[in-house]
């Protein structure tokens, strides 16, 4: 097991509760940034696998820890949390491939 995720998740939230209160004005700023993804079409679910999907293509360990456990909250299943990683995974793997073709063509401007 690489952590302690439930206990790496209360750390985080004491942390940014901490932040919060230090510096209000950001934490209000992110709660807007957050209220208005709700007020979407998307429900909380979706959101949630999304945003998994995005905290392991950003690699915010704290964030996976996060949304992996409301995305639990919310109802989402281990088949459709594996299915939102894949489509990180593969996004990632196509990226990679895209770039890869810039490094290619600056290579062979340089020739």
């Amino acid at each position: 097991m690489f952590k302690d995720w439930p206990e790496h998740t209360a750390l985080v939230k004491k942390a940014f509760a901490q932040m919060g209160k230090d510096h209000p004005k950001m934490l209000q700023a992110y709660g807007a940034l957050e209220q208005a993804a709700a007020a979407e079409a998307l429900d909380a679910k979706t959101r949630e696998l999304i945003a998994i999907a995005v905290a392991i293509t950003t690699r915010c360990e704290s964030c996976i820890s996060v949304h992996a456990a409301a995305a639990v909250k919310a109802g989402a299943t281990e088949g459709e949390i594996a299915g939102a990683l894949a489509t990180a995974i593969s996004l990632n793997a196509g990226a990679a491939y895209t770039y890869a073709l810039r490094a290619f063509e600056a290579a062979e401007s340089q020739r």
